[in-house]
C-alpha cells in the first residue's frame, strides 16, 4: 500500500498549497451533504420496503399474531448484528454525537457511517417502535467526522462537519433544510459565526435536492396546509401548549426509566426475551405503535381516527366515539413505553419520530374532544401538527427546530403563528420540570454535556489530567524542619504535600507558614512537618468534571488545590494554570 500512501502524503500537500482552508470546507460540507442525502435514501427505502413486506398481506379488520411476533425477531436479529458485528453500543445517535463532541474530540469511529443504518433498519422494518432520524443524524455526523479525520482537519473544522452531516441528515430526511440547519444549532452546535453558518446550508441544501431528486415530495407526510389559522382558536393552541409540555416530561421520565429497568437486565438472552416479549405484547393490542407511526399521523390528519383500529380486535367498534377516544388516550401514554422497551431491549433507533407521533395524537386527542362539545369548531389537523411541535419541543428542547419542521413538511408557513404558539408553550411549561432535552440529560448526569453557554463549553472540553502539575516536592509526616528546608531549596514551588508511606495525602505545608523559622538551624532536628501540617480546604478527584472543580476554586477561595486518585495524591491543580488553559481553548473554540 505505499503507493497509497504517497498518493495521499502528495494530495494532503498539494491541498494545503492550493486550495485555502476556508474553500476547502465548502467543498467538504458539499460532498458531506451530498453522502448523507443518499444515506437518507437508503434509510428510508430500506425501512420502508422492509415493513411492506412483512405487513402488506394483513387484513385490517382483525388482529394479527405477526404485530407479537415481528417486532421480538427484529430486536433480537438487531442484538446480534450489534454484538457481533459492530460490537459497540450504536443505540441513541444523537447522544452519542453530542458526546463525541464534548468527550472525543469530534472523533466518531468509521463503522457508524453504515452500522446503525443496518441495525434500524431491521428494527423499524420489523416493528421497532422508534424512528430513522437519530440513526441519521449519527451517520450524517459520522461522514462529515471521519471525512474531516481524512484530511486532517482540525478539531474545530471536524465539529462543523459533524454538524453539516447532523443538517444533511434531517434536511434530506424530513426534506426540510431549514429544520436541519436549525436542529444543528439549536441542539448540537455550540457557536453561531458566518464561517459556520454557510457550510450548514451548502450541506442542507444538497442533501434536500438528492432526496427530492431520488425520492420526490412525499418523504414523511403527504399533506399540505392550504388555510389560515382563526384568530379565535388562540387559547385553544395554548392550552394545547401546556398540555404538550406536561406530555414531553412524562415522555422523557418514562422513557429514562423504563430503559434503566430494561438494560439493568445483564443477561442478554432474558433482556431480548423481557423487553422484546413486552414490545410485542403492547403493538399486538396497539398496531399503531408498530414503525415509526407516520401512517396514522396521516390519517389522524385526514380526522379518520377510524383508521388507527385497523387491524385491532377494536375494529368493530370504531363508529363509538368512547372507544376512539380511550384508545387514543392509550397511544399518549403507551408510544414512549414501547420506545423505551425497543431501545433497551437491543434494538436501534431514536425518539425523533416517537415524540412526533404522541405530539400528532395529543393534539388530536384535544381537538376531537373540544369539537364533541359542539360549542365550537376547531381544525383537527392544525391540533394535529401543533401537537407534534409541542411534544417535539418539549422532548427536544428545541421550539425552533420543532416549529420550522412541522411547517416546512407540510408546507404550513401560514401555522407558522400557532406552531409557535404551542412549541414556545409546551417548551417553557416542560423545561420548568425537565431543564435538559431527553438526550442531554444522560450526559448531564455525567458532567459530559457541551452547552450553548461558552464557558461551561470550554471547562467540558477541558480535561482535569491535563492541568494537573506534578513538580511538587512531597515530604513525609514525620520528616524534620531540616528535611523539609532541603526540599525547599530543591523547589520552585510554595507549597508542600504531606503524605505516608503509602502516598495518601495528610495535609499541605506553605511555605509562608515555616518562613520565620527556617533558618533557625537549632530547630531543625527537633521541629517536625507534623507541627505545622495544615489540612488543604478540599480536595479534588481525578475523577471530577473541570465544573465541579471551578465550584471548589469558587467556594473555598483557594487558588491551589491537591488532586488524589484512589486515595493516592497524584499532584495540584493551579486556578492559574486552569485560566491559562481555558484562553487556549476558548481561542481554538471561537476563533473564526
Amino acid at each position: 500500500m505505499s503507493w497509497w500512501n504517497n498518493w495521499y502524503v502528495s494530495f494532503l500537500s498539494w491541498r494545503v498549497r492550493h486550495i485555502k482552508e476556508r474553500n476547502f470546507i465548502v467543498i467538504l460540507s458539499l460532498l458531506v451533504g451530498i453522502i448523507t442525502g443518499l444515506a437518507g435514501v437508503f434509510l428510508k427505502n430500506s425501512v420502508h420496503y422492509t415493513h411492506q413486506f412483512l405487513t402488506e398481506r394483513l387484513q385490517i379488520d382483525s388482529g394479527s399474531l405477526l404485530f407479537f411476533i415481528l417486532p421480538f425477531i427484529g430486536i433480537w436479529l438487531t442484538s446480534l448484528f450489534v454484538r457481533y458485528f459492530v460490537r459497540e453500543d450504536i443505540s441513541h445517535g444523537v447522544t452519542k454525537v453530542l458526546y463525541a463532541i464534548s468527550r472525543r474530540n469530534s472523533m466518531i469511529k468509521p463503522h457508524n457511517n453504515y452500522s446503525s443504518m443496518i441495525a434500524s433498519t431491521i428494527t423499524i422494518g420489523f416493528g421497532g417502535s422508534v424512528g430513522t432520524e437519530a440513526t441519521i443524524v449519527l451517520t450524517g455526523a459520522s461522514i462529515g467526522s471521519n471525512m474531516a479525520r481524512f484530511f486532517h482537519m482540525n478539531y474545530k473544522v471536524m465539529t462543523l462537519m459533524i454538524g453539516c452531516g447532523a443538517a444533511g441528515a434531517i434536511a434530506g430526511i424530513f426534506k426540510a433544510p431549514i429544520a436541519g440547519i436549525v436542529f444543528t444549532l439549536e441542539v448540537l452546535m455550540l457557536d453561531l459565526t458566518m464561517a459556520s453558518l454557510v457550510p450548514l446550508m451548502i450541506a442542507a441544501i444538497s442533501s434536500y435536492v438528492i432526496v427530492y431528486f431520488l425520492m420526490g415530495e412525499g418523504v414523511v407526510l403527504e399533506f399540505a396546509v392550504h388555510e389560515h389559522f382563526a384568530l379565535a382558536n388562540v387559547p385553544y393552541y395554548i392550552i394545547l401548549g401546556i398540555l404538550c409540555g406536561l406530555v414531553s416530561v412524562y415522555f422523557i421520565r418514562t422513557n429514562i426509566r423504563i430503559e434503566k429497568f430494561i438494560t439493568g437486565i445483564k443477561n442478554q438472552f432474558k433482556r431480548i426475551l423481557v423487553g422484546g416479549a413486552l414490545l410485542g405484547l403492547l403493538i399486538y393490542i396497539f398496531p399503531p405503535l408498530y414503525g415509526e407511526g407516520y401512517s396514522s399521523l396521516e390519517a389522524l390528519l385526514t380526522d379518520n381516527a377510524d383508521a388507527l383500529l385497523n387491524n385491532t380486535y377494536f375494529f368493530d367498534f370504531r363508529n363509538y366515539a368512547f372507544v376512539v377516544v380511550l384508545y387514543v388516550i392509550g397511544l399518549v401514554f403507551i408510544k414512549v413505553v414501547a420506545t423505551a422497551f425497543t431501545n433497551g431491549s437491543g434494538g436501534v433507533g431514536g425518539v425523533f419520530a416517537p415524540s412526533l407521533f404522541t405530539g400528532g395524537v395529543t393534539g388530536f386527542l384535544i381537538a376531537y374532544l373540544i369539537n364533541m362539545t359542539g360549542v365550537i369548531t376547531v381544525p383537527v389537523s392544525y391540533f394535529v401538527l401543533a401537537g407534534m411541535a409541542g411534544v417535539m419541543s418539549g422532548v427536544m428542547n428545541s421550539p425552533l427546530t420543532a416549529m420550522f419542521l412541522i411547517a416546512e413538511i407540510t408546507s404550513g408557513y401560514s401555522l407558522l403563528v400557532p406552531l409557535m404558539i404551542t412549541s414556545v408553550t409546551a417548551h417553557l411549561t416542560g423545561r420548568g420540570m425537565e431543564p435538559y432535552s431527553i438526550y442531554a440529560r444522560r450526559l448531564a448526569m455525567k458532567g459530559d454535556l457541551i452547552t450553548h453557554n461558552k464557558d461551561k463549553a470550554v471547562l467540558t472540553l477541558m480535561k482535569l489530567n491535563k492541568v494537573i502539575e506534578t513538580d511538587l516536592q512531597t515530604i513525609s509526616i514525620e520528616a524534620t524542619l531540616g528535611d523539609l528546608v532541603k526540599k525547599v531549596s530543591r523547589s520552585s514551588r510554595n507549597i508542600f504535600p504531606v503524605i505516608d508511606e503509602n502516598e495518601a495525602l495528610l495535609g499541605i505545608v506553605l511555605l509562608d507558614d515555616i518562613r520565620k523559622i527556617m533558618f533557625n538551624q537549632d530547630l531543625y532536628n527537633v521541629t517536625f512537618v507534623r507541627d505545622f501540617m495544615t489540612t488543604p480546604p478540599t480536595i479534588v478527584d481525578v475523577t471530577d468534571s473541570m465544573d465541579l472543580v471551578m465550584k471548589k476554586f469558587e467556594d473555598t477561595g483557594a487558588w491551589n488545590l491537591p488532586v488524589i486518585e484512589e486515595g493516592r495524591y497524584i499532584g495540584f491543580v493551579s486556578k492559574a494554570k486552569i485560566f491559562n488553559t481555558y484562553r487556549r481553548v476558548l481561542q481554538h473554540f471561537s476563533d473564526e
